[in-house]
């Protein structure tokens, strides 16, 4: 099993204990926009990443101290609480791995499904409407959230990620094809 396997095997736990205690208190969208605003600063500090929550030589106060200076004020008592229980049971450092569990967990129970794309040029608002539509009939969702990043390695084109299934109309995967058809041919 590799260590990514692992990871999201001991990061499920925690998301799904989150999903009960958030829905226990019926709280789920305001955990969830927590757990967004939590990604969302992670993305930006790679130091409070790396550094300081995966650091297994800082200490458990030290931790604490900086995820309340860090988030306190900007997420919820329920939430910050959760935080706290990871930093005790030396979990913190997979918080991007649960958050992310979580927020698909939380996004299936409420019939959403997420897009991942990767696009070579940024979508204009039109596409994205057009792209989302497209999305909601081929899975039959109610509701899709695209999330949007921009890879120039692309050259042109996106990929879709929904789940298991990726899509890639990129030139850089046409490319790849191109080149495996080429080595069948060849041998």
């Amino acid at each position: 099993m590799s260590s990514n396997n692992v990871v999201i095997k001991i990061a499920q736990p925690y998301a799904v204990a989150l999903l009960d205690l958030a829905k226990t208190k019926k709280v789920t969208e305001r955990v969830s926009q927590d757990i967004r605003s939590v990604q969302n600063i992670l993305s930006q500090s790679e130091k409070l990443k790396s550094f300081f929550l995966a650091n297994p030589l800082k200490t458990t106060e030290a931790k604490k101290q900086v995820i309340i200076a860090t988030f306190g004020d900007q997420i919820s008592k329920n939430t910050l609480s959760f935080l706290m229980i990871l930093v005790d049971r030396k979990r913190i450092a997979m918080l991007d791995t649960i958050s992310s569990k979580y927020l698909e967990l939380a996004y299936q129970m409420e019939s959403l499904t997420i897009a991942n794309i990767n696009t070579s040029i940024a979508f204009n608002s039109d596409q994205e409407k057009l792209l989302t539509e497209k999305i909601k009939i081929m899975t039959k969702a109610k509701e899709v959230k695209l999330i949007v990043s921009v890879d120039p390695e692309l050259i042109g084109g996106f990929t879709i990620q929904i789940g298991s299934k990726v899509i890639d109309t990129s030139i850089r995967g046409q490319l790849r094809q191109m080149a495996s058809h080429l080595d069948v041919v060849a041998t």
